[in-house]
C-alpha cells in the first residue's frame, strides 16, 4: 500500500501540468449564492417574533408554571412510592436534553 502510495506520487510529480484558469475561479465565486440571504434572514426574525408574541399572548410562562407545580405536586403525594433513582436518572436526562438544545442552538 504504501509503495503504490510512492509510485502515485512519483508519477504526478513527474507529469505536473498547469492549466491556466483564465479568470473562471473568479467567475465561479461571484455566481455562488451570496452568504447573507436576507430574505432568509428577514424570514427567520420575523417567525422568531410570531413565536415571542405567540408566547407572550397565550401566557406560556404561565402554562409552564403551573406544569411544573403539577408535576412537583403530584411527585410530592405520591412520594413513598416514586423510586429515589430513577427520579435522579430522569433530572439527569432532562438536563441532558436541555443541554443539547441549547448547544444546538449556539
Amino acid at each position: 500500500m504504501e509503495n503504490n502510495d510512492k509510485l502515485l506520487e512519483d508519477f504526478f510529480a513527474v507529469n505536473r501540468q498547469e492549466i491556466a484558469d483564465n479568470g473562471f475561479t473568479r467567475r465561479v465565486m461571484h455566481r455562488l449564492p451570496d452568504r447573507s440571504d436576507r430574505l432568509a434572514r428577514i424570514w427567520t426574525a420575523l417567525c422568531f417574533a410570531l413565536a415571542v408574541v405567540l408566547f407572550v399572548v397565550l401566557d406560556g410562562i404561565g402554562l409552564i408554571g403551573s406544569v411544573l407545580r403539577e408535576t412537583f405536586a403530584g411527585l410530592l403525594e405520591n412520594a413513598n412510592q416514586a423510586d429515589p433513582k430513577s427520579l435522579v436518572i430522569a433530572g439527569l436526562v432532562l438536563l441532558y436534553f436541555i443541554y443539547r438544545k441549547i448547544a444546538s442552538l449556539a
